[in-house]
């Protein structure tokens, strides 16, 4: 089932029949948390599933690991009618690097801890001895808190929900003013995983001096990434560091090689 199926015209969301199987924690403030996030649940067991990781649940179909799967589904779409509307002038490969920025890891992280969820994660033992979150968790409880919001409200609570937190992602990756948050988010990965700082090689250029474009890659440590083309060094930089983000993240490079 395709996307625009599962989302096909309707106003509210399908009645969830499958059992809660999450407990409420008495050590997560869940009133706090929904003060932050700017919703209140009709059903709070809701919001408490999608903050509970694996590491803490009693089996794996009491995580949050369901409902990341339907919230990126759930992201996916409302991003692209967001930009189907917005930008009526823009061609689909366009709307469809906008949308692969936005929709991100990388984004998704970055707005989970502007919202404060590392506050409010329900972890094991061995992760909470961690003071670092990693950014992979955020983004999990994000398209999960996304899940939980379309669920226990419908399609409308969850569009405002991501036009409030993802709109500003989607005027800048409109822009062209994203991109700068690709190095500085691989150089703070870098440093706090591997203690190094990415170094970017030119491995390529052509065309004539008024308009060259630039072949290269990211490297962390010993570890070189896919290389991506730009029309400029600095854009071949972001593009390189987007590159190593979403190879790092287990994800297919957004700018191939060749």
């Amino acid at each position: 089932m395709d996307t625009r199926t599962r989302f096909a015209v309707h106003q509210g969301a399908p009645r969830d029949r499958s059992p809660l199987r999450v407990k409420l924690s008495p050590k997560v403030d869940l009133a706090r948390c929904q003060r932050r996030i700017g919703y209140h649940f009709q059903d709070p067991t809701r919001l408490a599933a999608a903050l509970t990781h694996a590491s803490s649940a009693e089996d794996r179909l009491a995580s949050n690991e369901r409902l990341e799967f339907l919230g990126d589904a759930v992201l996916g779409f409302v991003v692209c009618e967001l930009l189907f509307k917005q930008y009526p002038s823009y061609l689909e490969g366009d709307l469809t690097k906008i949308k692969s920025a936005v929709v991100s890891r990388q984004t998704c992280a970055r707005v989970s801890e502007g919202l404060g969820m590392q506050e409010f994660l329900i972890l094991g033992k061995g992760m909470i001895t961690d003071p670092a979150v990693p950014m992979s968790v955020l983004a999990d409880v994000f398209e999960s808190l996304l899940a939980a919001i379309y669920l226990d409200g419908g399609y409308e609570a969850v569009r405002d929900f991501i036009e409030r937190t993802i709109g500003p992602e989607i005027e800048l990756a409109a822009t062209g003013d994203l991109a700068g948050n690709f190095k500085s988010a691989l150089q703070q990965l870098a440093q706090r995983e591997y203690a190094a700082t990415p170094t970017y090689y030119v491995l390529d250029e052509k065309g004539p001096d008024h308009s060259k474009c630039f072949k290269i890659a990211a490297q962390v440590g010993d570890t070189r990434y896919p290389a991506a083309w730009g029309r400029s060094k600095k854009e071949a930089e972001q593009r390189a560091a987007h590159n190593a983000l979403s190879q790092l993240d287990g994800e297919p490079v957004p700018y191939p090689t060749e």
